[in-house]
């Protein structure tokens, strides 16, 4: 999946189920090293899978929350490149 390193896809999965989180928040719920989350968050907003959102209640900690559109697009290409190796399988 674009090969992201273990800390960002770990840190997709739990946004994806907890919903929008700050960076302290993941480091301190899950015990990861700040720099960790860190170097996971800014691949996933490089490859626009992640978003950083305001966060209203304290504007010096963004949230950052999952895009469901891009990630409905990678699977989608994803699909299509499976069917397209098939086919180009088929004809060998």
């Amino acid at each position: 999946m674009l090969r992201l390193p273990k800390s960002a896809k770990f840190v997709l999965f739990t946004l994806a189920k907890e919903g929008p989180m700050t960076p302290q928040d993941l480091s301190s719920k899950y015990d990861i090293s700040p720099r960790t989350v860190s170097f996971a968050l800014r691949r996933l907003v490089e490859y626009q899978i992640c978003q950083k959102i305001p966060n209203l209640q304290d504007m010096r900690q963004p949230l950052y929350c999952i895009d469901k559109q891009r990630i409905r697009e990678l699977e989608l290409n994803i699909d299509q490149l499976k069917v397209k190796t098939r086919m180009s399988m088929r004809s060998i």
